[in-house]
């Protein structure tokens, strides 16, 4: 939270402008969407600067060419959805728990990319998120959903990932992108505003040849098998240079 007082505080001239322009964006019923994802990149990215810290970003080419796909990323922090705007090329949404719609700058997001907010402990009202996800992606919109259901609070640590959020893009036949993140708990999660750099592996994705004979639960262990050798791979790396 101090990281978010930071990043106001330096903008503190256009952030209140900033917001008005979100939360526009948020409020009309008929969007432009490109032109919204494409202003809250533009923000935040001079949040990150604001707030010190450095995005990493790698595997840019792997993110499929034809929209209608499913980012999996493992699940860190608050600061988690920022690396992805700050970074991803083409505009997608999110499927967010409910718990976190009311946190500043989060809350405008959220409504100008209609994310999807979801109960987990709501069995009837998660599926009918991942019908409505299902529908979406076919239509080609682009996703972005925590298959961990929450932080792990293990810093690079992964939690179980589960089936159930997997059944969205094995109904829409689409692209999964497993996606791992390194360090992205510090930002928010940690009382420090020291400069920090987040790290974000786009992996290659698994198209639905791969995946269309294997259960939700053994997709999810798969994914999750991916993102950990990658975070594994990247600190045997960073230890080999010093």
């Amino acid at each position: 939270m101090r990281r978010i007082i930071l990043m106001v505080l330096r903008l503190i001239y256009i952030a209140p402008y900033y917001l008005y322009r979100i939360w526009k964006y948020g409020s009309q019923k008929e969007v432009d969407y490109d032109a919204a994802f494409a202003y809250i990149q533009m923000v935040t990215r001079k949040a990150n600067h604001a707030g010190r810290v450095t995005v990493e970003v790698h595997g840019q080419e792997n993110i499929p060419k034809e929209n209608g796909f499913v980012f999996f990323p493992n699940h860190q922090g608050l600061y988690d959805v920022l690396i992805f705007l700050a970074s991803c090329p083409v505009p997608f949404s999110i499927v967010f728990k409910k718990e976190i719609s009311n946190i500043i700058l989060l809350k405008q997001v959220f409504a100008a990319l209609r994310a999807i907010p979801i109960d987990r402990n709501d069995l009837r009202q998660s599926m009918q998120v991942i019908n409505q996800m299902t529908d979406e992606v076919k239509k080609g919109r682009n996703f972005l959903i925590f298959a961990e259901g929450t932080r792990s609070r293990k810093g690079n640590e992964l939690l179980e990932f589960k089936g159930g959020s997997f059944k969205s893009a094995q109904k829409a036949k689409c692209p999964i992108v497993p996606c791992a993140l390194i360090d992205s708990f510090v930002p928010f999660d940690q009382k420090s505003i020291r400069p920090v750099t987040v790290k974000l592996y786009y992996l290659p994705p698994m198209y639905y040849e791969e995946y269309k004979d294997m259960k939700t639960t053994e997709i999810a262990a798969e994914v999750k098998r991916r993102i950990e050798a990658k975070i594994a791979e990247d600190a045997a790396s960073y230890c080999s240079s010093l």
